[in-house]
């Protein structure tokens, strides 16, 4: 009974944990990190431990599942360049600036014997995954710009599978394996690949049979063999689970889910996944306080300061050159995003899992541990509960009184007009006599118009509504002009010559419109 009871005992830690944390207006996943830290330090509390094992047949398929799921796929394609320079060459420019600066202070400061290069890539490869749940939740609740949460939730579920992929490489080479660049860069186009097509494949294959189905418990069903399956999968042949399943999750949410499910089976496998991601992230936030040994780590203060140091430093800088890149692209970054982007680096579970399952016959293993687990918990103490401050400090918050209450009533024009083509569908079908259909009609029509008045005197209060609304519709007009130019072209209506002038064109009106709250 050991496990059953140590479950529902977390189950009532987190309950509670969860309870204060709303009370204190607390970042939910940092107070279970404190949590888990002070209990770990009960002698009569042995709780289930986080292992690579349980890492990947439970937590992580669903966590990147449900994120994925929930994930607009136009609005990553949208930042699809700034996403997958930070996910891919950025990540790989992280753990070589991570190991530059590490490396010499670490010799210098005499950590240990030698601290080799190789130690430091393996340190580096084994922190360069980035856990967001803290602080898209934080964007959430404080009303932040939408943007950022896409940029720092689309950035975690790539890069959480090329830290991976690269972690494997480096280890292989640091334990005597030979390195090959080209080898190695054909690793990675494999493993990631791979990834990419047993995902697709799988969360296709579901979507497909989603579609003939209309029973809220299937399609649930449906979903979990998505997730789960395609991480397995991938994994069983030495593929990337992680670009499985995210692959999968952004099929299942943005295909299956619009074409496939009734409006009330994607609430209900909606409310599936939420509930199932504040479960998991529960339990895997304690477990990782639960994992750390305080004594330990203020024992070895000042590798894990200097650690934190190099892994914060080495972001900064590449955030600092992704968003110069950027700047002359319609996904240009402000520097007040580049800092918020830096400082909502944190580092999770996935980190600690791949440390603990370095080979023990590894040099200076215990220390790479212990550095690994303070810059963890570092991250998540110091970024997470600094992150909303520094939010208002950069005033990306808390400046428009007027903007829940204006998404509000626009998420109620569009939950009418859904409700109304609802109406329209089940008339047709014979569904709902045309009597009640009228009743139901003028009902939501009703609110239609509630809103629409609402959203005017909204816009007569605060202009800066009315110049984001502009803003908004503007970026779709173009984005569908553009679109217009392709077709046009593929139908041989216009020349190459004439598509090239036309879509330069709206280029440039697309990178003088402003993406974010400035």
């Amino acid at each position: 009974m050991h496990i059953e009871l140590a479950l529902v005992g977390l189950f009532v830690v987190a309950t509670g944990v969860a309870m204060v944390a709303r009370r204190l207006k607390t970042p939910y996943t940092v107070a279970l990190v404190v949590a888990g830290l002070m209990l770990g330090t009960a002698t009569d509390f042995e709780p289930i431990h986080l292992t690579k094992e349980l890492l990947y047949a439970v937590f992580l398929p669903g966590l990147l599942f449900e994120a994925a799921f929930a994930l607009e796929f136009k609005n990553f394609w949208a930042n699809k360049l700034a996403i997958s320079s930070l996910a891919l060459p950025g990540v790989i420019a992280a753990i070589a600036l991570t190991t530059l600066l590490l490396v010499p202070v670490a010799n210098g400061l005499h950590f240990v014997d030698s601290f080799t290069l190789a130690d430091g890539f393996i340190f580096a490869a084994v922190i360069a995954a980035t856990d967001p749940i803290a602080v898209v939740a934080l964007f959430k609740s404080l009303g932040a710009p939408k943007r950022l949460a896409v940029l720092v939730e689309g950035e975690s579920l790539l890069n959480d599978g090329t830290a991976v992929v690269l972690f494997t490489i480096v280890l292989g080479v640091a334990m005597g394996g030979e390195f090959s660049l080209s080898a190695a860069v054909l690793e990675f186009i494999k493993v990631v690949g791979m990834g990419i097509v047993i995902g697709g494949a799988v969360g296709y294959a579901v979507s497909l049979v989603i579609k003939e189905v209309d029973d809220p418990m299937i399609e649930i069903t449906l979903t979990t063999i998505a997730a789960y399956g395609s991480f397995v999968f991938a994994e069983y042949f030495h593929f990337s689970g992680v670009i499985a399943t995210v692959v999968a999750g952004m099929l299942c949410g943005n295909y299956a889910a619009r074409v496939g499910m009734s409006p009330s089976t994607r609430v209900a496998v909606g409310t599936f996944w939420e509930y199932l991601a504040f479960a998991l992230n529960s339990l895997v936030f304690l477990l990782i306080g639960f994992e750390v040994r305080v004594g330990a780590l203020l024992a070895a203060w000042k590798p894990i300061v200097i650690a934190y140091l190099a892994v914060t430093l080495g972001r900064a800088l590449v955030m600092a050159v992704v968003g110069a890149l950027l700047s002359r692209t319609r996904e240009k970054l402000s520097w007040r995003w580049v800092s918020v982007l830096t400082w909502g680096g944190l580092r999770g579970s996935l980190s600690m899992v791949l440390v603990l399952g370095l080979p023990l016959a590894l040099p200076h293993r215990d220390l790479i541990i212990t550095m690994t687990f303070g810059v963890v918990i570092l991250s998540i103490l110091i970024q997470g509960l600094t992150m909303g401050p520094l939010l208002r400090v950069m005033k990306l918050v808390g400046a428009r009184p007027a903007e829940g209450e204006y998404d509000r009533l626009k998420g109620q024009l569009r939950g009418a007009a859904a409700a109304l083509e609802e109406i329209k569908r089940m008339e047709h079908e014979g569904a709902v006599s045309a009597p009640v259909a009228e009743d139901l009609r003028a009902q939501f029509e009703a609110r239609q118009v509630t809103a629409r008045s609402a959203i005017g005197e909204l816009h007569l209060k605060a202009e800066d509504l009315v110049v984001e609304e502009r803003r908004s519709a503007l970026r779709r007009a173009l984005s569908a002009e553009k679109d217009a130019v392709h077709q046009e072209r593929h139908a041989g209506r216009i020349s190459a010559e004439s598509q090239e002038a036309l879509l330069a064109d709206i280029d440039a009106r697309l990178v003088n419109v402003q993406l974010e709250h400035e």
